[in-house]
C-alpha cells in the first residue's frame, strides 16, 4: 500500500505495538466515505435549491417524499433509516441519564481536551484550509455542543430525531467538503491522504467516546459499567450515521481505546494548523459562554488553557504552544469541588434540583439552536468566507 508521506514515520512506530491496526489506519487515510462520496458526485451540477429540498424532505419524511430524486439518493435515505440490531434506544437510557446528570463536566472535558486532541491530528489541515473553525469558531463550537446534546436525548438517534438528523448532516457535509478539497490546489493528497479521510472520521468517533469518558473521569465524573457501555453504544450508532466505514467501526470501549491510541501514534506531530485551531477553539469558549467583557473572556480562556494542559499533558500542550502553566493539583481540586457539590445535593434535594435545572439551561445556552430548524444546505465553496452562513 502507498503510505502518505506525512504518515510514514508514525506508521512505523505504531506497527511495533499494533501492526494490523496501524496498517488498517494508514490504509484508510486514502479512503473517504465511498457511499456519500459517490452520492456527492451524482448530485454535482444539480441546482443547490433542488438538492437542499431533496435532503430536507428525504431525511425528515423519508425516501417516498422525493420520488423524483436519483435512485442513489433515495437508497441513501433508506439505508440511514435502517437501525442495526445492536442498537436499542431503551437500552441506552443509562447513558442519557448520566450525560445530563454530569453534562457540565462532560462538556468541559469535550471542549478543554477531546476537541483539542482531535485537532492535534492531520485533520486540522482540512479545517484550517476551509476556515470553518478559525473564521467560525464560535458557531462551530455551538454546533458541536448541540450535536452532543441531541444524540444523548432519549430517542435522539431514532430515525427522524434531531440527533439522528444532525449525525447524517455531518456525514453529508464532510462528503461535500471532501469533494471540494480534493478539487482544490490547496490540498496535497500524496502527502496528506484523502481530506476528512475514513481514518480521521473513525478516530474522531473514538476520541468523542472512549477518550471523552477518560477525560471526564479526570474531572470527577464517575459512571457505572452499564452507563459506560451505553455511552459507547450511543457513540457507535452516531459513528455509523456519520459514515464511519464498517472496517473501522469500534465495538466497545476497549476497541475504541486501542484504535485511538494506534491512530494517534500514526499521526504526525501537530503542525501550525493544529496550533491555530486549538487556540481559536479555546478563545471561542468564553464567547459561547456568554461573557462580554474582554477581561472576563481573557480570564476564562486562561483558565481553560490551564485545565486543558492538565488534561492533555505537558508534551502535547507545549507542541500546541499553550501558555506555560503549573498544573499541579488542578485536576484534584476540580474533582474535589465537583464531588463535594454532588454529595451536598444528596443532602439537600431541593438545591440539587435547582442546580440540575440551571445546568440544563447552561447546556442549551452554549448550543446552537434556530427557529428555522436544521439546515440541509451544504457547503458550496471550499473556503468558508465565500459560503453563505449555514443556519442550523
Amino acid at each position: 500500500m502507498e503510505v502518505p508521506l506525512a504518515y510514514q514515520e508514525g506508521w512505523g512506530r505504531a506497527r511495533v505495538a499494533a501492526p494490523e491496526l496501524a496498517d488498517r489506519y494508514v490504509r484508510h487515510t486514502a479512503v473517504g466515505d465511498p457511499v456519500a462520496d459517490a452520492l456527492m458526485e451524482e448530485l454535482a451540477g444539480l441546482p443547490e435549491t433542488t438538492v437542499t429540498r431533496w435532503l430536507r424532505l428525504g431525511l425528515e419524511t423519508g425516501p417516498d417524499a422525493v420520488q423524483e430524486a436519483p435512485d442513489r439518493l433515495r437508497a441513501f435515505f433508506r439505508d440511514c433509516r435502517q437501525v442495526p440490531e445492536w442498537f436499542d434506544s431503551s437500552r441506552v437510557l443509562p447513558a442519557s441519564r448520566a450525560f445530563f446528570a454530569h453534562s457540565e463536566m462532560i462538556l468541559g472535558a469535550f471542549v478543554a481536551a477531546v476537541l483539542i486532541e482531535g485537532f492535534a491530528t492531520l485533520i486540522s489541515k482540512s479545517f484550517s484550509i476551509t476556515g470553518r473553525v478559525v473564521d467560525q469558531g464560535v458557531r462551530r463550537l455551538q454546533q458541536n455542543n448541540r450535536h452532543l446534546v441531541e444524540i444523548f436525548v432519549p430517542g435522539g438517534l431514532e430515525p427522524g430525531a434531531d440527533g439522528w438528523k444532525l449525525s447524517v448532516r455531518i456525514r453529508l457535509m464532510h462528503a461535500r467538503v471532501r469533494r471540494l478539497l480534493r478539487e482544490s490546489p490547496d490540498w496535497d493528497e500524496p502527502a496528506w491522504g484523502v481530506p476528512l479521510s475514513a481514518s480521521h472520521i473513525a478516530l474522531a468517533s473514538t476520541l468523542f467516546s472512549a477518550l471523552l469518558l477518560r477525560r471526564a473521569a479526570a474531572l470527577g465524573v464517575v459512571l457505572s459499567a452499564s452507563e459506560r457501555d451505553a455511552f459507547m453504544v450511543i457513540w457507535r450508532r452516531t459513528a455509523q450515521l456519520m459514515g464511519v466505514v464498517p472496517e473501522l467501526l469500534f465495538r466497545d470501549e476497549d476497541g475504541a481505546r486501542d484504535f485511538y491510541e494506534t491512530g494517534m501514534r500514526c499521526e504526525p506531530p501537530p503542525g501550525p494548523e493544529s496550533i491555530q485551531l486549538a487556540h481559536a477553539l479555546i478563545h471561542s469558549a468564553p464567547i459561547v459562554s456568554g461573557l462580554s467583557g474582554a477581561a472576563e473572556r481573557q480570564a476564562l480562556a486562561s483558565r481553560i488553557f490551564t485545565v486543558s494542559r492538565a488534561l492533555i499533558g505537558d508534551p502535547l500542550a507545549d507542541q500546541l504552544r499553550f501558555p506555560p502553566r503549573t498544573t499541579r493539583g488542578v485536576l484534584r481540586s476540580l474533582r474535589w469541588q465537583y464531588r463535594t457539590g454532588r454529595a451536598l445535593g444528596t443532602l439537600v434535594p431541593a438545591w440539587a434540583a435547582r442546580r440540575r435545572q440551571a445546568q440544563f439551561g447552561r447546556l442549551l445556552d452554549v448550543s446552537l439552536y434556530s427557529e428555522r430548524g436544521i439546515s440541509w444546505r451544504l457547503a458550496r465553496h471550499v473556503h468558508a468566507e465565500h459560503d453563505p452562513v449555514t443556519r442550523t
